[in-house]
C-alpha cells in the first residue's frame, strides 16, 4: 500500500495531464454528437420519406462501423482527400460521428413518444412544423430523453480511451506510457481505473437523480 500511495504521488502530475485531455475530448464530442444526433432525428421524424430513408441508413452504416475504425479513416485516410487534422480533433470529431447515431434514436424515441394531439393541436392554431417542435415537442422530449442522455455521457467519457490509438495523450495512453517506462503495471493502471471511476461516479449518480426525476414527472 505505501508503495501505490509513493507511486500516486510520483506519477498522479503525468495522468492529470491525460484526465485533461479525456475531458476535452469527452465534453467537445458530447456536443458534437447532440448537434447531429439532434439533426438526424429531426430528419428522421420530417414526415419526409427521403429523408427518413436517407438518414436512417446513414444512422445503421455509423452504428455498422466500429469507432476505432472510424477514428483510423478520419486521422489516417482524410488526408488523402486533402483534409489533415490534428489527432484530437480527429478523436472530436470521431467519437461525435460515431455517437451521433445514437443520440438520434435517443431523440427520436423522445419525439415520438409525445402525443401526436399535440402537434395537430398546435397546428390547428397555425403554427408550422418546426415551430411545433421548438415550442411544443422538444422541450418535452428533452425531458424525456435525459436519462438515456445520460448514459451516453458515461460511455462516451470510457470510449474517449480510444483515441489513444490516434496518438492523443489521454488517460489510457498516458499510463500505457509510464507503465511501459517504469514496469509498475499494477500501480500504474490501478491509478487509471480509479481516476475514469472518479469521473464516472458522479455521472452515474446524475442519471440517478434524472432517471428518478423523469419518473416522478410522468406520474
Amino acid at each position: 500500500m505505501q508503495q501505490f500511495l509513493s507511486d500516486a504521488v510520483e506519477f498522479l502530475p503525468i495522468l492529470m495531464q491525460g484526465v485533461k485531455l479525456t475531458v476535452i475530448i469527452t465534453l467537445g464530442s458530447l456536443v458534437l454528437s447532440t448537434i447531429l444526433g439532434l439533426f438526424w432525428a429531426l430528419m428522421r421524424v420530417s414526415g419526409i420519406w427521403v429523408l427518413d430513408r436517407s438518414t436512417r441508413l446513414l444512422i445503421n452504416f455509423i452504428r455498422g462501423v466500429p469507432i476505432i475504425v472510424q477514428l483510423f479513416y478520419i486521422y489516417f485516410v482524410m488526408p488523402d482527400f486533402g483534409v489533415t487534422l490534428t489527432a484530437l480533433q480527429a478523436a472530436i470529431i470521431g467519437l461525435g460521428i460515431a455517437y451521433s447515431a445514437y443520440q438520434a434514436e435517443n431523440f427520436r424515441a423522445g419525439i415520438e413518444a409525445i402525443d401526436h394531439g399535440q402537434i395537430e393541436a398546435a397546428q390547428s392554431i397555425g403554427m408550422g412544423w418546426f415551430l411545433v417542435m421548438r415550442r411544443v415537442i422538444l422541450p418535452q422530449a428533452f425531458r424525456i430523453v435525459l436519462p438515456p442522455y445520460g448514459n451516453v455521457m458515461i460511455m462516451m467519457l470510457k470510449d474517449s480511451s480510444q483515441a489513444s490509438t490516434i496518438t492523443v495523450a489521454e488517460l489510457a495512453l498516458q499510463g500505457k506510457l509510464i507503465a511501459a517506462s517504469t514496469f509498475k503495471n499494477t500501480s500504474v493502471f490501478t491509478m487509471v481505473a480509479l481516476m475514469y471511476l472518479c469521473m464516472c461516479l458522479p455521472l452515474m449518480y446524475l442519471v440517478g437523480q434524472l432517471e428518478k426525476h423523469s419518473a416522478t414527472q410522468r406520474r
